[in-house]
């Protein structure tokens, strides 16, 4: 409901209490509120036009918005009297029908192109020199005025998965951007995302359409231009715990005619990628117990695969395949087990009721393997392990599982009896290359508990783990075994416990790049301690389930560091550092064939620098806190760059 308060803020601040109220819906609405929004609601002297979000929410939403009023934002509530209320909404919504309800004008128009065509369709969206057409076979036709003509583009490169292919490594072999030429690049075009606080979104492009989305709602645009083709909204559900409810999404999938997303309830859905119908929906858990959906699905096959978030508040985690025609689930995955069925054995206590081991990343697949990699995220309760003693797999685990069937092939637990939720989320990134002079099949991961792992995808060995972070205190090192030697680490009187890295970790959720051509990896590091803490509470639907508390060491500051890896031994070849505030950036990387990474820098600017050597070569300041990790595509021959920021995507690209 956020939403609402920044169109309505100025609206509802001229409602204040009267001795008498009018009546009259309209009269109240001219008295109080046409001066801001305009007599019709499209915007007056010192507001905006309010008509869109009018007709986004239902008479009790409006009604419920008014009355409540949001405190915390410097809104008062207004608890009008019943007949009051009624005409003042029954007025508004004279002003702006319901879209949900109300058909769309179709407007149909007929064109001809550069090649001597003849298109004929409904118009979708229009600019000076643009058109978006839908055409009698459904298809989408991306149009560019050109003299009296209009000429069909499209893109040349598409970005199909939420990290731009099955590996998810999120490196490029397009090279029109390089170093020579990436001072020039400049924004091309900005979507804004409305009544969006944060989007956490990498988009997809296919066929010329980027698809972009947040909770419980996607987006079609022109990938040119940034021009809406369509959008698919519904209301946002309410009671919901954890990420979902703050109206986090991280993107879509794609497979055929169908966009899948998740919702915040954690439910499946399919939508016509032509039109943004609803084609089918599944519900994959309960959300009244706390289950809720942040993750982009991976498609293989025939299957849309995926988890949900919910490990800060103790659910069960599973994974799960959906077939993509129905959406009718294949196979599931129990991240943790039941009492007396197999590994139980690593729960000591009566934890395994609210377990966590949540799945709200989005996996990875080797086609020549036929075998999916999935990462799993921390035990329940986050900080206090006293009621589940053991190992607790497999939280914070890299999963290969069978895609066909979900069953099990192999694991490799990271942190094992994880007491600082460090989730192992992070991209499991899959490289092929020679290892110690034999060609080998590897996956890569830095680790949120700060070490930097290289596995042997086909069996789950270890064949390395060195430390990326210059304050690691947990633990001596890894042994061979693959399990970390620990340190013993004093409590202050305070029952309090000095940890490096945080509760954020060394890294997180966001992207990695491997570049065959430098053998580097790239990751954004978080140099930060936290003083931890432990208490005993009971797992409630609706709350969080972390056990403690996570804290600064006071008089300490935190550095965020672009990275450098040298995958083959581990080391540092070169760092980047950024910029500290009062907030973390949670920014990925992408790396390019022409020798560059761009990053989101903690302060705000989107940059590249030089991927052998590190050096800063251009950055845009957007001034947000970055909650996302860029993407690249090439349209109408053009690459662009890709970002969410803020409430915005914004791609960039080289000037004509």
């Amino acid at each position: 409901m956020r939403t609402l308060f920044i169109t309505f803020s100025c609206l509802v601040s001229m409602l204040a209490p009267a001795a008498a109220q009018d009546v009259g819906g309209r009269r109240d609405f001219e008295n109080r509120c046409a001066r801001c929004h305009g007599g019709d609601a499209t915007g007056g002297e010192s507001g905006p036009g309010i008509v869109t979000q009018i007709a986004s929410r239902s008479d009790t939403e409006l009604a419920a918005f008014l009355r409540e009023g949001r405190p915390a934002k410097g809104m008062p509530a207004f608890p009008l009297a019943n007949d009051e209320m009624t005409a003042l909404v029954s007025y508004v919504r004279s002003l702006a029908p319901m879209s949900r309800n109300a058909p769309r004008t179709v407007v149909r128009r007929t064109v001809q192109t550069t090649d001597g065509k003849t298109l004929e369709g409904q118009v979708l969206s229009e600019g000076m020199t643009d058109l978006q057409l839908r055409t009698g076979d459904n298809e989408l036709r991306l149009l560019r005025k050109d003299g009296g003509h209009y000429r069909v583009v499209t893109s040349q490169t598409d970005w199909t998965s939420y990290n731009g292919n099955a590996s998810g490594n999120r490196y490029t072999t397009l090279a029109q951007i390089d170093r020579s030429n990436v001072s020039r690049l400049a924004p091309r075009w900005i979507f804004p995302m409305a009544n969006v606080p944060q989007v956490e979104n990498t988009p997809l492009v296919i066929e010329g359409v980027m698809y972009v989305s947040n909770a419980n709602e996607c987006y079609a645009l022109d990938a040119g231009s940034g021009r809406m083709i369509w959008h698919f909204q519904r209301p946002r559900t309410k009671g919901l715990a954890g990420n979902a409810a703050i109206g986090f999404n991280r993107g879509v999938a794609w497979s055929g005619n169908s966009i899948f997303m998740l919702t915040d309830n954690a439910h499946v859905i399919a939508l016509n990628r032509f039109t943004g119908a609803l084609v089918w929906e599944t519900e994959m858990a309960d959300w009244h117990q706390n289950y809720n959906g942040t993750a982009a699905p991976l498609v293989v096959g025939n299957l849309v695969i995926t988890g949900t978030a919910g490990g800060d508040e103790g659910v069960r985690g599973f994974v799960a395949a959906y077939d993509v025609a129905s959406g009718k689930e294949v196979w599931r995955f129990w991240t943790v087990p039941k009492p007396g069925e197999p590994n139980s054995e690593t729960w000591k206590g009566n934890s395994l009721d609210h377990a966590s081991g949540a799945t709200w990343m989005t996996g990875t697949y080797d086609p020549q393997l036929d075998t999916l990699y999935w990462p799993v995220g921390n035990p329940g309760a986050d900080f206090n392990g006293d009621d589940r003693q053991g190992d607790n797999l497999y939280t914070d685990s890299i999963l290969a599982l069978d895609p066909k069937t979900g069953k099990l092939r192999w694991y490799f637990q990271f942190t094992p009896h994880d007491v600082h939720d460090w989730d192992a989320q992070e991209p499991p990134v899959l490289v092929d290359a020679n290892w110690q002079g034999q060609p080998r099949k590897l996956l890569l991961q830095a680790n949120r508990n700060g070490f930097f792992y290289v596995l042997d995808r086909t069996n789950g060995r270890m064949l390395l783990a060195k430390p990326f972070l210059k304050k690691l205190n947990w633990a001596e090192a890894i042994g061979k075994d693959g399990r970390p030697i620990l340190n013993k680490l004093p409590e202050t009187a305070d029952g309090e416990t000095y940890v490096c890295p945080g509760f954020q970790g060394g890294t997180n959720w966001f992207s990695t790049s491997f570049n065959p051509g430098t053998g580097l990896y790239y990751i954004q590091a978080l140099e930060r301690c936290n003083l931890f803490s432990k208490r005993t509470m009971e797992w409630q639907a609706g709350k969080s389930f972390m056990g403690g508390a996570a804290r600064p060491a006071p008089g300490e500051t935190f550095e965020k560091v672009l990275r450098a890896i040298d995958m083959k031994t581990g080391e540092i070849r070169w760092e980047l550092p950024q910029m500290s505030g009062t907030l973390t950036a949670s920014a990925g990387l992408l790396s390019t064939a022409s020798g560059l990474v761009f990053f989101g820098e903690n302060s705000g600017a989107f940059m590249a620098a030089d991927a052998a050597t590190g050096k800063a070569l251009w950055q845009f300041p957007t001034n947000q806190t970055w909650k996302a990790s860029p993407m690249t595509y090439v349209f109408d021959h053009k690459q662009y760059i890709a970002v969410a920021a803020g409430s915005n995507i914004v791609a960039f690209a080289l000037p004509d």
